[in-house]
């Protein structure tokens, strides 16, 4: 099995779409923190509102794209502290 890091983590991550924005969570910053052990992805993050009705769906494709790489051993904590704002960049791809 190849070794897992945390850059293939996030290149995975990008392929992970929120459904509502249509953005993958990577870019809309809903990541906080990642790291890649040899066993165990760990993934702490964010959903853009605490009612986010996609929230469980998103991390179980989440957690099935991870467990694609080779894991058996996907951890995903949510927070919302901080909570989740988008960067000026961001506001200005969603026109807002």
């Amino acid at each position: 099995m190849p070794t897992i890091t945390k850059e293939i983590v996030i290149e995975t991550l990008k392929q992970c779409l929120d459904p509502e924005l249509q953005l993958d969570v990577w870019t809309l910053g809903l990541i906080y923190d990642v790291k890649a052990e040899k066993n165990k992805i760990w993934v702490k993050m964010t959903f853009t509102t605490p009612a986010c009705p996609y929230g469980p769906m998103l991390i179980e494709e989440i957690k099935a794209r991870l467990m694609g790489l080779g894991t058996k051993n996907v951890e995903i904590e949510i927070t919302f502290q901080p909570p989740w704002q988008p960067s000026e960049e961001l506001r200005a791809m969603l026109g807002v």
